[in-house]
């Protein structure tokens, strides 16, 4: 039997590690996505869906509100009060997760181009103050309906997700104006 070089085997077992874990695809996130679900359910708010086909796959949608909701984990996003770089390896985690909020702020600004408004809550805020995160949740809901928004409730990458934050919407917008559905009459 050959000897093998140890650098080549290095590389194949790295090479074979990243393609393993490239194909790995969460459909949910029980520390994030889970938690919103079941508060939600329990406060009985309805018509959101998951799974949308929308830029950046929110979390959760309200399709009919035009409203987008992404939970963000602390680490994969940076929060300011939990993210951290590891110590292995950390110039390339570096780049991945600046690339990972430059992608939250362009995602942001493509939906709300869109006419969508944006939520991002901390994984952290979901543990530690859900209520809070249904507060600004129902607030943004109870808002009338509008054809485009010219202001945007997400959070910057940097910032927490505290009601501070985000500004009141304002209720003088246009109201969006809707066909009637097929087979219902006004």
């Amino acid at each position: 039997m050959p000897r093998r070089n140890l650098a080549t085997l290095r590389i194949r077992t790295t090479e074979r590690r990243s393609r393993i874990m490239a194909q790995i695809r969460s459909s949910e996130n029980a520390s994030t996505e889970a938690p919103l679900v079941a508060l939600l359910k329990k406060n009985g708010i309805t018509g959101w869906r998951r799974h949308f086909n929308l830029v950046g796959k929110p979390d959760l949608v309200f399709p009919r509100r035009r409203v987008a909701i992404f939970v963000d984990g602390c680490f994969w996003h940076r929060c300011p009060l939990h993210g951290h770089l590891p110590r292995a390896n950390n110039l390339f985690w570096l780049r991945k997760l600046k690339a990972n909020q430059k992608r939250d702020r362009h995602v942001n600004a493509q939906l709300d181009v869109k006419g969508w408004v944006v939520i991002r809550i901390w994984e952290h805020d979901m543990r530690s103050d859900a209520l809070v995160c249904l507060r600004r949740i129902r607030l943004v809901l109870q808002r009338p309906l509008i054809s485009k928004s010219p202001f945007s409730l997400s959070a910057t990458p940097d910032s927490t997700c505290t009601t501070a934050n985000y500004p009141t919407p304002t209720l003088t917008l246009r109201e969006r104006k809707r066909p009637p559905h097929a087979g219902h009459k006004r």
